[in-house]
C-alpha cells in the first residue's frame, strides 16, 4: 500500500522531475501511471486515479499541473473520502494551457467544487499554464492552504525544480492541517 501517490500532468513528468526524485526518496510513494501521457483522457486518468486511492486508502496524492485537475476532480468521487489529503503544485488552466498543448482541452472545465480532505496548492507568479491570481482564485474554491513561490515557473527542472526537498516539508504540513495520519519523510541533502 502506498502511502504517496504521485500524479503527473501532460507527457508524464520526465527524468529529473522533482516528481520523479519524490518517488526516489520518499518510502511507500509510487507513481500512478496512466495509458497514454501524450493524450490525457480525463475519464481514463481519473479511472486510474480512483484505482490508486482504492489500493491505498488514506494515501497523500501529489499532483503538478495537469494532475493537480485530475486530483480535484476526486472531489465529486466515490473514493473521496479514501484520500487522505492532496499536495497540488502548479495547477494547469485548462484554457490557457490548451492553446500550448491543444490535447489538453479535453479535460474540460476546472472543478471549483470544495476539496472534501485537506489540501495544500503550491503556486509560482510567473506560471505560463496559470496566472498566480487564478491559482489563488481556484485554491480558495478547493479550500486549499495556498502556498507562494514566488517566481517558481512551472516549478518544474526548466525552473530549476528537479530534486525539490522543500516539497517534502509539505507532507507534515498537510498531516497537521486535517485527518493525514503521520507519513515518515526523508529531507535528503
Amino acid at each position: 500500500m502506498a502511502r504517496t501517490l504521485i500524479v503527473p500532468g501532460l507527457n508524464g513528468s520526465g527524468e529529473g522531475h522533482w516528481q520523479w526524485w519524490w518517488l526516489r526518496d520518499q518510502p511507500g510513494a509510487r507513481l500512478v501511471e496512466q495509458e497514454d501521457w501524450a493524450r490525457p483522457d480525463a475519464d481514463q486518468w481519473l479511472a486510474a486515479l480512483e484505482a490508486a486511492v482504492r489500493a491505498s486508502p488514506g494515501a497523500i496524492v501529489v499532483g503538478h499541473s495537469l494532475g493537480t485537475i485530475l486530483t480535484a476532480r476526486l472531489a465529486e468521487s466515490p473514493v473521496a473520502p479514501m484520500v487522505g489529503g492532496a499536495i497540488l503544485v502548479a495547477p494547469a488552466d485548462i484554457e490557457r494551457t490548451s492553446r500550448l498543448h491543444a490535447r489538453t482541452y479535453q479535460f474540460g472545465v476546472i472543478p471549483r467544487r470544495r476539496l472534501p480532505f485537506p489540501s495544500i496548492l503550491v503556486a509560482s507568479r510567473d506560471d505560463i499554464y496559470m496566472s498566480f491570481r487564478a491559482a489563488i482564485d481556484i485554491g480558495t474554491d478547493w479550500g486549499s492552504e495556498i502556498v507562494d513561490l514566488g517566481y517558481a515557473g512551472h516549478i518544474n527542472p526548466a525552473s530549476g525544480y528537479g530534486r525539490w526537498v522543500e516539497g517534502y516539508r509539505l507532507v507534515p504540513r498537510l498531516a497537521a492541517a486535517g485527518r493525514v495520519a503521520p507519513v515518515e519523510t526523508r529531507l535528503v541533502r
